[in-house]
C-alpha cells in the first residue's frame, strides 16, 4: 500500500508541476474535462464520442428534441456540471448543498431529469439486471431513507476531518463510501466520478483539475464494480484503495504524458505560424483552436473579432499546413477539426466490454 501510495503521490505531483508550465492552463483543462465527461457517460452505457460532444457544442441552438434524449445531451450536462462544480468552490464549501446543485446541472433536461434532479432520493432504489422483476432479483441495495441520511451527514462532516489519512486515499475511500450510499434516483455513479476531480482540487492536491479517473474505470469496468462489491459484501477497503491508487498513478502519468505532447504540438504548430509570417491573428485562432478544436468560419470571425473572409483565408491557410481539416464534405457551413490536437485524448478501445453495472429502479 506505501509503495502504490508513494508512485501516486509522485504521479500527481509531477502532473501539478507540469501543468503550470502551460501558457493557457484553462484552455486545456476544458478539453479534459470533456473527455471526462464522454468516458464517465460510457461507463453507464451511453455511445456518444468526443467528437460527438464537440459537434454537438457547434450547432445552433435549438429547442431539444421530445421523447427519449440523446446520449450527447447527458455528456454536455456533465461538462456543464463539472465546470459549476468547480467554479462554485470558490463560492461554496464542498457540502451535501453543493453535490445536490452539481447532481441538479447534471439531469437538467435529460434521461432522469423527472427523477427528482437536485435532491436525494425519497425512496428505497435498487440495481438489478436488465428485465428483473423488483427488488428481488437486486445486484446491489443502497441503505434505506434513515441509514442514507444518516451517512450523508456522516459523510459531509468525514470530507473535512482533520486526521492522518493521507488525501489521496481519502479521495479513494470517498467515491467508495458515495457510491454505495447511492443518495439520488439517478446518476449517483456520474456525480461520485465528478466528486473525484472536485475532491482533489478541494484538498489542493492539484491546483488545475487535470486528473480523471474514467479513463482508467472505464478501461477496467468489470474490477471497479468488483471492488466496490467487495467493500459492501466484506469491507474490503484494502483492495479498493490499492485499485484506487493503482488508477490515481496511471491516469496521472498519462496526462503527464500528454500535457508535454501538447506543449511539444503547441510549439511546433507556433513555429509554423510563425515561419509561414501569418501575423498575430493565426496566434490567436490557434488559442481558439486548443479551446474549440471543433469550428466553423463564422465562429473563428466572432471569436477572433475579424470579417468572414479574413477568417476564411486564415482557416484555409490552416488546412494547407494540415492543422486544420474540413470534416463535413460541404461547400457552406463547413466545419473543421484540430485533429492532431484531437489525436492525443484519443481513448484506444477498452479492453473490458463488460456491460454496465444494471439498470437503477425504484
Amino acid at each position: 500500500m506505501q509503495s502504490l501510495l508513494g508512485r501516486a503521490i509522485l504521479a500527481v505531483g509531477r502532473l501539478d508541476g507540469i501543468a503550470q508550465t502551460l501558457p493557457s492552463a484553462d484552455l486545456f483543462v476544458s478539453m479534459y474535462v470533456r473527455r471526462e465527461a464522454v468516458l464517465s457517460s460510457q461507463i453507464e452505457g451511453t455511445q456518444s464520442t468526443l467528437e460527438d460532444l464537440l459537434a454537438a457544442e457547434i450547432e445552433s441552438p435549438r429547442p431539444r428534441r421530445q421523447g427519449p434524449r440523446r446520449d450527447v445531451d447527458e455528456v454536455v450536462n456533465y461538462v456543464r456540471a463539472m465546470n459549476y462544480g468547480l467554479r462554485r468552490l470558490n463560492e461554496l464549501p464542498l457540502s451535501l448543498r453543493l453535490i445536490r446543485e452539481i447532481h441538479g446541472e447534471l439531469m437538467k433536461g435529460v434521461r432522469g431529469g423527472n427523477r427528482n434532479p437536485g435532491n436525494f432520493r425519497r425512496d428505497q432504489n435498487y440495481i438489478a439486471p436488465d428485465g428483473a422483476r423488483d427488488i428481488r432479483d437486486a445486484t446491489f441495495v443502497p441503505p434505506p431513507l434513515p441509514q442514507m441520511r444518516a451517512s450523508l451527514d456522516n459523510f459531509e462532516r468525514w470530507l473535512h476531518a482533520e486526521d492522518e489519512i493521507p488525501d489521496l486515499v481519502r479521495v479513494g475511500l470517498a467515491h467508495a463510501q458515495f457510491e454505495t450510499i447511492h443518495p439520488f434516483l439517478d446518476g449517483s455513479g456520474r456525480v461520485g466520478r465528478l466528486l473525484i476531480t472536485v475532491l482533489l482540487v478541494h484538498r489542493n492536491v492539484l491546483h488545475r483539475p487535470l486528473l480523471y479517473l474514467s479513463v482508467y474505470l472505464r478501461r477496467n469496468r468489470a474490477e471497479y464494480y468488483d471492488r466496490l462489491m467487495a467493500v459492501r459484501d466484506s469491507g474490503d477497503w484494502e483492495g479498493w484503495t490499492r485499485f484506487f491508487l493503482r488508477g490515481v498513478a496511471e491516469t496521472a502519468e498519462e496526462a503527464t504524458d500528454t500535457v508535454r505532447a501538447i506543449l511539444a504540438l503547441r510549439e511546433g504548430h507556433i513555429r509554423a505560424i510563425q515561419d509561414d509570417g501569418l501575423g498575430m491573428n493565426a496566434m490567436r485562432l490557434h488559442d481558439v483552436l486548443l479551446e474549440q478544436p471543433y469550428l466553423t468560419v463564422s465562429m473563428a470571425a466572432e471569436r477572433l473579432g475579424i470579417t468572414f473572409v479574413t477568417a476564411n483565408k486564415l482557416i484555409e491557410r490552416f488546412t494547407e499546413l494540415d492543422m486544420l481539416f474540413e470534416i463535413t464534405g460541404r461547400r457552406r457551413n463547413r466545419v473543421f477539426s484540430y485533429a492532431p490536437y484531437l489525436a492525443l485524448f484519443e481513448e484506444p478501445p477498452s479492453g473490458d466490454e463488460s456491460p454496465v453495472q444494471g439498470t437503477e429502479a425504484v
